[in-house]
């Protein structure tokens, strides 16, 4: 895994306040943490930070060498991106500062790859029910994704994290978890079915008629 770089400065202060400066001034703000060290509030520019992501293909785990303040350079693990819910637009960061010689742990993303025979040749539906598994491994060796190739599944079969291929990694997920499976079709609701049948749901005319008719009696 590409390792990208990242200048930032450190923030003076924490809390709403500062956060909202630094995001008037172009900047994200955030805080790196590691080990046994102290965490420290920090902000990077925004277009900065943006242009790392698409380098790194967002949606993936992204290692940065942040500087601050033109100090050492940092190795980190962005943990956390938080986004507005309405706009989208980056709120705060996580960083981890890491060794590059040491194992961390983290998620991978699961893509399914192919057309089910299921889907193909029977009519089932493809379930996606896992989307991501936990690793552990080198920073430099973090996938930016997994594959799992789900051509020959017929109805009823599933595939697993025991049947991932994960190179140069420990799989800390249960490997008896189910990544996708294929089921059947969906069975026709009891209106339909009744449809079908040439029967109908709907109240009979004459006995809602005598109902009316025993009804204007009794008011009379």
């Amino acid at each position: 895994m590409a390792i990208v770089p990242l200048a930032g400065r450190v923030r003076p202060g924490t809390g709403k306040g500062p956060a909202r400066s630094a995001r008037r001034a172009g900047e994200i703000p955030g805080v790196i943490y590691g080990a046994g060290e102290t965490p420290t509030a920090l902000a990077v520019p925004k277009k900065d930070f943006e242009l790392a992501l698409k380098t790194a293909k967002a949606g993936g785990n992204v290692i940065v060498a942040i500087k601050l303040d033109g100090a050492v350079e940092k190795t980190a693990i962005i943990r956390e991106v938080q986004r507005d819910p309405i706009t989208h637009d980056i709120l705060h960061l996580d960083f981890h500062h890491i060794s590059l010689t040491e194992k961390v742990t983290v998620e991978v993303t699961v893509h399914l790859v192919g057309t089910p025979d299921g889907v193909k040749n029977g009519g089932g539906i493809l379930e996606h029910i896992t989307r991501t598994i936990e690793i552990e491994c080198l920073p430099t060796q973090i996938p930016q994704h997994l594959e799992a190739d789900v051509t020959a599944l017929a109805i009823g079969d599933s595939i697993h994290v025991r049947d991932l291929n994960v190179p140069n990694a420990q799989v800390l997920s249960d490997p008896d978890t189910t990544i996708a499976t294929v089921v059947p079709p969906t069975v026709m609701t009891e209106a339909a079915a009744a449809s079908a049948a040439g029967t109908s749901t709907e109240p009979e005319v004459i006995a809602k008629g005598k109902v009316d008719e025993a009804k204007g009696k009794d008011e009379k």
